[in-house]
Formats: C-alpha cells, structure tokens, sequence
C-alpha cells in the first residue's frame, strides 16, 4: 500500500501538519526535524498525490494546448517547444485538436478550464475577436498562437505575417518579375490579411500596381490551391493577364500551384517562380526545392510557453510578441521569362512532378 503523511507522522512521532510543513521545506520546522522526515519519506518511498497538493495549492501544473490537427505539419514543432520549455518548467502537457472549427475550439478551451488547467495555449486559433468576451471571462491565462487578440487574459505570439510577405515579394520584385500573383487562404482569417498586406505594400514600394485579378484564394491546402490556380495559370487566361511568379499563403498552397504548373506544361522555375510560406519539413525535397518563409516553429512554442509562464507568475508579459521570418530562397524562383507568354510543354518527358526526391 501507498505511504500516507499519516504513516510518517506515526513514523516520525510528530504531527500530520509538521510532515507536510517539513516535505515542503517551511522554514516553521527545525532543519534537524526536517531533514529526519524528509529521510523516512524517502526510505518508505513517499510519493506526494498530485490531486491532494493541487487542492491545497489550487494549481495543477497542468497546462492545456489546442491545435487544429496533430496531421498538422506545423503543430508538430510548435508543440514540441511548448512541451519541452513546460517540463523543464514542471508542467505537463494535455493535447486537443480543434480541427480550424471556432465552436469546437471554445468547447475544448471550456473543457480545460473544468479540468483546472493552469493555463491554455491555442494553436493556429480560428477564434478571432469573435469569442474574445467568452475567453476574458474565464479568468485563465490564455495564450493565442498567430491570432492576434489581446487583452487582460489573452496573450498573443505571432509571426510576422507582414514583414515575412513582404520579404517574399521583394524578392520576386528584384528578380525581375512585375506580375506577381498571391495565393491566400480564404479560411487564413487574420494571418491572410496580413499575408496580402505584406505582399500589397511590396508592390507599392516597388511602384508596382496592385491588381485584384491577380489574387485568389484556396484552402490553405494543396487541392483549394491547385482550383485557385486555375484564374491565374490556367489556359483560359489571356496572354497578357498570365502570372511570371507566385507568392502562397503557405507551402501547401505552393505544392498545390507546382501540381497545377506541371498539369500545364509550366516549367518552375523558367516559366513561373513560385515562393512558399512556413518551410515545412518537405520544403527543401520538392522538385525543385521550394524557396519560403521560414517560421521559427520550436522557438514560436518555446516564447508561447514561457509567456504562459510568465502570466502564472504574475510577472511582466508582453501582451503581443511579434516573431521575424526569415526568407529561404531555394530552386523555385528565378528571373522571368524574357517572352510574353511562359513556354507550355506537354508535359511529357520534359517535366517532372513535384514531389519528394528520391533517395536514389
């Protein structure tokens, strides 16, 4: 059977409140006292219940995280700075999945606060200022990952959406291309606008127009990307209306492009210069690797936590923390075409369907 204070108390020849005073290390018991009742504890293999010091503590140690999907590519990273910066910390993790659904995000937030969760961490939050009021009133610290929303209770990290953008457009611009294309999320909510901010104020320091024809919106996904791309690379688009290079919301979008490019006969990056967003894992196996915006995933997580932390202290935290990306630039963007029109192939034999490379 379990060792109980009461054991060690009898053990000891003290009272139930001297071990728990001495197992905590109050400076109300002798050292000498102590330190004997810390010895028994340790030679009867004393463990102390979790669920007893939290209802004298009234803390858990027990922080919850929401992600969208753990099929995610991006969650996969960012939950591994979160975990590991919360058990250095001595907390533990309790993972959910919201699938980008905001009602679901709120009732699995809810559903934490019942278990007594410290505080809660959401990943790639769907919510948006429409359920700011709910989550104020639950009087939790929570932390919001590229959603930002702030205030006494939610905390905010994020990257920098805007000047990541417009990294990736700059650099299309001094390569030469003048018809640059966006293709955004329509699910993206805050990120995407940022996104297109980015990618429009590129084009205003270039003294480039901005022309609505040339953005369409996806899923965030390679299908939804591969159906935008269509307005912008499709064979119904005149000559004059076609794209010289891509800026995508993030990298699945840019794969989806890259499949409708090789659907084509468009060749990347002669014909079309395609850029990324996030540097997911397989970013640099495509064919050809794909140039991005590299988020700092772990770090994301590593920040997220400790500001987290930092509120159950009740120490100074940054309401807002804005996170740089960093351009990649890779094998997927080039000069424009010299020619008005990209050189359609039809693709067989002389282009290759992006993918994984082969270990071969």
């Amino acid at each position: 059977m379990a060792v109980s204070i009461k054991d060690i108390a009898r053990l000891a020849g003290v009272s139930h409140s001297t071990v728990s005073r001495a197992l905590r290390n109050s400076p109300l018991i002798p050292q000498k006292t102590a330190e004997r009742i810390q010895r028994i504890a340790r030679e009867k293999g004393y463990s102390a219940s979790a669920v007893a010091r939290s209802l004298v503590t009234r803390k858990t140690h027990t922080i919850g995280v929401v992600v969208t999907s753990i099929a995610d590519p991006f969650n996969g990273e960012v939950v591994e700075g979160l975990e590991e910066t919360a058990n250095r910390n001595g907390y533990s993790v309790i993972l959910a999945t919201s699938q980008a659904d905001p009602e679901r995000e709120i009732a699995v937030v809810r559903s934490f606060q019942e278990r007594r969760v410290d505080g809660i961490i959401v990943a790639s939050s769907r919510v948006g200022s429409l359920y700011m009021n709910v989550l104020g009133e639950m009087n939790i610290p929570i932390v919001l990952l590229n959603n930002q929303s702030p205030g006494a209770f939610v905390h905010s990290v994020m990257i920098d959406n805007v000047d990541g953008a417009l990294q990736a457009t700059r650099h299309l611009i001094e390569l030469g291309h003048k018809r640059i294309g966006y293709i955004g999320d329509r699910f993206g909510l805050q990120s995407d606008t940022e996104r297109l901010k980015g990618y429009r104020k590129a084009l205003t320091q270039a003294h480039l127009p901005f022309d609505k024809e040339l953005v369409a919106h996806g899923d965030g996904k390679t299908l939804g990307a591969r159906e935008a791309a269509a307005g912008l690379i499709g064979r119904s688009v005149p000559k004059h209306r076609r794209v010289t290079a891509v800026f995508c919301y993030n990298d699945m979008s840019a794969l989806g492009l890259m499949e409708a490019a090789e659907a084509e006969g468009i060749q990347i990056p002669g014909d079309l210069s395609v850029v990324g967003f996030d540097d997911l894992f397989f970013a640099s196996q495509l064919r050809p690797p794909l140039t991005t915006v590299r988020q700092p995933k772990r770090e994301i997580g590593e920040r997220a936590m400790d500001q987290l932390l930092s509120l159950l202290r009740e120490t100074a935290a940054e309401s807002r923390t804005l996170i740089k990306g960093e351009l990649v630039v890779r094998g997927s963007t080039s000069a424009p075409p010299h020619r008005e029109e990209p050189t359609r192939r039809s693709g067989r034999g002389n282009t290759r369907r992006p993918g994984l490379r082969s270990k071969a």
